[in-house]
């Protein structure tokens, strides 16, 4: 409720621009805890260094909507709730990064965008439905089945790429990849 009330008078949007273009670090710090906690209040995370070409319309507001840093998303976008549109940061996958979503893209409820994929202008995404694939301009994307890609290897689903580098989590927090032959491996992938 104390985030609604101080971000009401500049609007969410405006402040989530001032938290990326803003030099100055303490006020930066200031900003992106208010930007979080107003995130938090709404069950909600779209990050704050994640780029949107203009404001999208979420018709049921914000709420439990997640936006992973980086990721781009055109002009006159509406996203409905539960969306994700987020990162895959697996070391072993193809679809490894961020998505892009074009301009006038309709996301329907439940819907998630992941990993690396360019989804065109113009698309509608339907309720529930998981793209991993690019999709071209102008076309549907509804809920359907599943693809399952065996591997010979069994997946080391240990290790993360994050801010240039790799981490893993263990119970006292994430914490950096300082082994070699681990970084090593993980680059090769």
């Amino acid at each position: 409720m104390l985030a609604r009330l101080l971000v009401m008078p500049i609007g969410v949007w405006k402040l989530k621009k001032l938290c990326r273009s803003t030099r100055n670090p303490l006020l930066r710090k200031i900003l992106m805890s208010l930007y979080s906690l107003y995130q938090y209040e709404n069950n909600s995370s779209v990050a704050w260094n994640s780029h949107f070409d203009g404001e999208p319309c979420f018709p049921h507001g914000m709420k439990s909507v997640f936006v992973s840093g980086g990721a781009r998303v055109g002009k006159g976008c509406v996203i409905f709730q539960q969306v994700t549109i987020g990162s895959n940061a697996l070391p072993d996958s193809k679809g490894m990064g961020v998505p892009t979503i074009g301009d006038n893209c309709y996301i329907g409820a439940g819907a998630k965008i992941v990993g690396k994929v360019s989804v065109g202008h113009n698309v509608r995404i339907g309720a529930n439905a998981v793209v991993f694939r690019d999709v071209p301009d102008n076309s549907v994307v509804i809920a359907g089945g599943t693809e399952v890609i065996r591997k010979d290897v069994a997946p080391d689903n240990r290790f993360y790429s994050y801010v240039g580098g790799w981490v893993y989590w263990d119970e006292s927090g994430w914490q950096p990849v300082t082994d070699e032959a681990v970084l090593a491996r993980l680059k090769q992938q």
